[in-house]
């Protein structure tokens, strides 16, 4: 029985459109018809000063469920919205736009119309607090082409490891620092006093990178990079960022970016930090309909943290480890936390990176279930076909599943180390699993470990070969990394996936290779893969004079139902490959990386550039990893590739036929930085009420976020609605 809908005439708006009162480029509207709201909306118009706020967010938040919970929309361009399907709870509501500060909140409950004023930003220094990190970020100044390649510590300050303007860009961006968190939020913008008291803005940049358990990570990055450089050009933009510099402004949400609809609740604590989400089986998006949503806390905790959606609240599942498993973490600290002091926060054994959900509804992990040390049957010496050809003596992470409907755990030592994973569309139910620190990809055949619970006969792994000889075929005798190609030889490579993909329509597995410029790889698996499995290598055209486009360095990668790769750069582009384009020899002595240009379509992504720095390169924001939409549960079509931008708060759809992205943008709070996302269609028969992507927010510091130490991570669900007042 539907529920008794309210209907609310807006007078004051339809007067103001009469007199044709209009704010700065806009058109004149047509007089307002009824809001209609149901009994669990909230729906009413924002106007400021300057009359209807167009493309600006409202924001219901409420503590009386069982976990924080806000739902965010968007105005239209009458300044109307529409809060829809809000549980039962008082809710505090304000108003944050683009040119606004953020307006006084206001208590109101579902079921009523709530008039909103937005408040005009008194100056542009106050309106820019609201602006996302990479637009700040956009600031730093980068180096320009003329000082590379690098001259040292007692030259130009960059490292001679460094050779090429790009490089730079890549490790300031998602294979460097904004690997883990955003740069040019507020926290990182600004210098914190409880840092201590420096001479230069540049020796406090160098204290800051010591910090915590991963300061020494930070620290090497910066000396891998030049020390002397990075710390002199952060102290640089610090010290102009507090003299007033000012970010160009961002555009605020236009078109159907309107018709978006953000759910968020908080889960887990104010420590852990979230690497991925699941919601469901990715072959199959109606499988665990209106199910629990789950996240792996990578080296925070040693946890799985369960949303319940429905009933909105959150629980934890202890992720266990064999007796013995080392801290992935490092206890001891360079410097201590500005934050949390010497105490050391990241305490995880297990560091569950990501995990996928299976046909069965159980929950695959990449996760440590012991040391590193590899069992017998891996290692050189053993009868093992794929030891034999390859032997195994270390591994970083195995795999492990946990089953809901029986409440346990099972461990499932492996080989092949595990970073991501992903299952394939095949009879045995495999996954496949990357590993960008080693020369392997392992997979298992989940079907017959169902049946035998051997975990030595039931995987398998192999190292990447590429057909260098020409002649269709593996061969026993190969050159090795580093050694020159031999045309009468295959040549093992260095390939060790970062993101990994099965694709759908002929079983081969892709992944992406990080680094400079980087590459895609594909991977044939053959009839015995550790024997007969063979690679292609497509690396990114960079300075390539016979490529038609120019970018660097991929990290995350999906592939669409025709075959199509789709990756993001570091260079500020969405870039997919389609192998089908090839016009060359796909292998033989110079199918070794830059045989396939042609195959190579990019497209920049929306945001700002840093200063000084070709725009077509130059993004300020950072694209961690991507997802392909391959069955519509978001609704903008099948087949449509959505990038995390980690700079700007968003999500960024692509629709491949125009070029244009479509920008979900999280307001609120500051600091939105996911890593994963998936779709899930809960009831194909309630159009966009039963749609919906889902994420989380995934920075490490989560205390970075607006809101500063004790603000937790987010799940967060986006769905579209066909107009800004659909409920």
């Amino acid at each position: 029985m539907r529920k008794k809908t309210l209907y609310f005439a807006i007078p004051t708006i339809a007067f103001v459109a009469l007199l044709g009162v209009v704010r700065p480029g806009l058109t004149a509207r047509k007089p307002a018809p009824e809001i209609k709201i149901d009994a669990d909306d909230i729906g009413g118009v924002v106007t400021s000063s300057k009359g209807p706020e167009a493309g600006v967010w409202v924001i219901a938040e409420t503590k009386d469920l069982p976990t924080g919970y806000r739902k965010i929309v968007v105005t239209d361009d009458q300044g109307r919205y529409v809060v829809p399907d809000l549980p039962k709870a008082n809710y505090t509501i304000w108003v944050r736009g683009y040119g606004l500060v953020d307006s006084a909140k206001v208590q109101s409950e579902p079921g009523k119309m709530l008039n909103l004023t937005a408040v005009i930003a008194p100056s542009e220094k106050a309106a820019a607090n609201y602006y996302p990190a990479a637009y700040w970020y956009s600031l730093l100044h980068i180096p320009p082409k003329s000082d590379f390649p690098g001259t040292g510590a007692k030259g130009n300050g960059i490292s001679e490891r460094i050779k090429d303007q790009g490089e730079w860009i890549e490790m300031m961006k998602t294979d460097g620092c904004e690997a883990c968190h955003q740069l040019g939020d507020k926290a990182t913008r600004e210098i914190p006093s409880s840092l201590g008291a420096f001479d230069t803005s540049a020796a406090a940049w160098d204290r800051r990178i010591q910090s915590a358990q991963v300061g020494t990570t930070m620290s090497s990055r910066a000396t891998f990079l030049g020390r002397k450089r990075v710390l002199a050009e952060y102290g640089d933009w610090s010290d102009r960022i507090k003299a007033g510099e000012l970010p160009p402004a961002p555009p605020r949400p236009q078109g159907i970016e309107r018709n978006v609809v953000i759910t968020q609740w908080d889960w887990a604590g104010p420590k852990e930090y979230f690497h991925d989400e699941i919601s469901v089986d990715r072959r199959n998006v109606n499988s665990n309909p209106n199910g629990l949503v789950y996240g792996v806390h990578e080296d925070s905790s040693d946890f799985m943290t369960v949303l319940d959606p429905n009933k909105n609240s959150f629980t934890q599942v202890a992720i266990p480890t064999q007796p013995g498993t080392p801290m992935f973490e490092p206890e001891e600290l360079l410097e201590p936390s500005p934050y949390w002091g010497d105490e050391p926060v990241a305490i995880s054994r297990a560091s569950a990176h990501s995990l996928m959900m299976d046909s069965q509804g159980r929950l695959w992990t990449a996760a440590r279930t012991r040391g590193i040390e590899s069992p017998a049957f891996c290692k050189a010496g053993s009868t093992n076909p794929y030891a034999i050809t390859f032997p195994i003596k270390s591994g970083s992470r195995q795999t492990n599943y946990y089953d809901p409907k029986t409440g346990k755990w099972t461990l499932v030592d492996m080989c092949a180390s595990s970073q991501h994973l992903m299952f394939a569309e095949d009879a045995n139910n495999t996954i496949w699993f990357s590993d960008p620190n080693n020369d392997t990809i392992g997979w298992l055949n989940t079907k017959m470990f169902d049946e035998t619970h051997d975990a030595e006969k039931s995987q398998g792994w192999t190292t990447f070969i590429l057909d260098t000889n020409g002649n269709g075929k593996r061969d026993d005798q190969y050159t090795e990394p580093g050694q020159p190609i031999d045309p009468t030889k295959d040549a093992r490579i260095k390939a060790g996936f970062y993101a990994v993909s099965p694709s759908p329509v002929d079983g081969s597995i892709w992944g992406t290779v990080l680094g400079f410029p980087g590459a895609v790889v594909r991977l044939a698996p053959g009839s015995d893969p550790g024997k007969t499995a063979l690679a292609e290598i497509y690396e990114l055209p960079w300075n390539n004079p016979k490529a038609p486009v120019q970018g660097f360095s991929p990290r995350g990668m999906d592939i669409d139902r025709n075959g199509v790769i789709w990756t993001v750069l570091a260079s500020g582009h969405f870039a997919s490959f389609d192998r089908r384009k090839c016009t060359g020899p796909l292998n033989g002595p110079k199918a070794t990386g830059q045989q396939c240009p042609e195959g190579w379509t990019l497209y920049r992504t929306p945001g700002p550039s840093f200063k000084g720095v070709d725009e077509r390169i130059g993004s300020a924001d950072t694209n961690y990893y991507n997802w392909v939409d391959q069955f519509d549960t978001f609704g903008l079509g099948k087949n449509v590739p959505i990038a995390t931008a980690n700079g700007t708060d968003a999500l960024e759809a692509l629709d491949p036929k125009t070029g244009k992205f479509t920008i979900l943008r999280v307001p609120y709070p500051m600091g939105f930085f996911a890593k994963s996302m998936d779709g899930r269609i809960d009831d194909p028969n309630t159009g966009w009420k039963g749609k919906g992507l889902w994420s989380t927010f995934a920075t490490r510091t989560p205390w970075h976020l607006e809101g500063g130490k004790g603000t937790t991570s987010k799940a967060v669900k986006f769905q579209l609605r066909p107009d800004p007042l659909a409920n």
